[in-house]
Parts: structure tokens; sequence; C-alpha cells
């Protein structure tokens, strides 16, 4: 399933979860074309709402920068193909 090795550059999340954000990551890459980052983060934010609830944010390109706030045991990013993905949830205020 997974063709290219994902490298995890940074995570808090329990070992099951990251396996699971690797998947769907996968998965969207297997569903979208690559170039179409919008619908593959789409993809990857519905299914952690499905199973975790709510409230996930997905950033998925080649070359961006970020800031943000999320809370504790929810956040990886990892490079997989050509991409970078971010997957967390945010803090609620």
């Amino acid at each position: 399933m997974l063709e290219g090795k994902a490298v995890v550059k940074e995570t808090d999340m329990p070992l099951k979860m990251q396996i699971q954000a690797m998947s769907y990551a996968s998965q969207a890459l297997d569903l979208y074309d690559v170039h179409d980052c919008t619908s593959i983060a789409a993809h990857i934010k519905k299914e952690f709402d499905k199973m975790y609830g709510s409230g996930w944010q997905c950033v998925v390109g080649s070359n961006f920068g970020c800031f943000f706030s999320h809370s504790p045991g929810t956040f990886i990013y990892f490079a997989l193909e050509t991409l970078n993905f971010l997957i967390f949830k945010g803090t609620s205020s």
C-alpha cells in the first residue's frame, strides 16, 4: 500500500494514530492527482474527523510555512513521495 516510505519529521501523536495518518495520505494519493493538494488535504481531514471527532486541520504541499497551536497528542508532520503533510487538531480558545 505505501509505495514510497513516509518520513516522519515531527510528531507528538500516538503511534497508532501516526500509522493511520500515513495510511490516509497514501489512500488520498491513490485517489487524487499529486498536484491536487486541496482534495488530498480534504480527504485526510474528513477521515480524521470521522475517526477521531471534528476539529482536525490538514495542510498538504511541497513548500509551505505555518505557525499554529494544537491539542497535545494530535500533531504530525511527515513527507510522502513529493509532498509534505501537516495534520493537527486545533486548540479550543
